[in-house]
């Protein structure tokens, strides 16, 4: 029989914690469960969302993260289902997020919406089809 394995954090490098932190919880209106100068911990759900200042994330992992150039993405993305689209795609207008795909039916069967946080992670705001 398998080992039981589940995914309860995940973790983004960012470039000013307090600043990222700022931006999800407005986007999202996630609380806080932890908050110390280098990193913040959100509960998105029945997953936490972790935003760690990237030479501390350095640290831990013993190389630095790659920095995102200006316009860049990162090579993952953060996929989160809303109640309320419309309030949350204008929450990202107004935080400075940057439009990738609009809001569209996708091949998957939900409706979804790609961003950019400041950092250049990647948003997916999507509602079940």
């Amino acid at each position: 029989m398998a080992a039981h394995a589940g995914v309860v954090l995940v973790i983004l490098a960012v470039e000013d914690v307090q600043q990222a932190a700022a931006f999800y919880r407005r986007v999202f209106e996630w609380p806080t469960l932890v908050e110390v100068p280098v990193y913040v911990e959100l509960q998105a759900g029945a997953l936490r969302v972790g935003l760690y200042q990237r030479d501390g994330f350095a640290r831990n992992t013993g190389i630095p993260s790659l920095r995102v150039p200006p316009g860049g993405l990162t090579a993952s993305e953060l996929y989160v289902h809303v109640d309320d689209p419309e309030a949350v795609l204008a929450r990202l207008v107004e935080c400075g997020a940057r439009a990738l795909s609009p809001w569209a039916l996708r091949d998957w069967g939900d409706h979804a919406a790609y961003w950019a946080d400041p950092d250049g992670n990647v948003l997916v705001v999507a509602r079940p089809g």
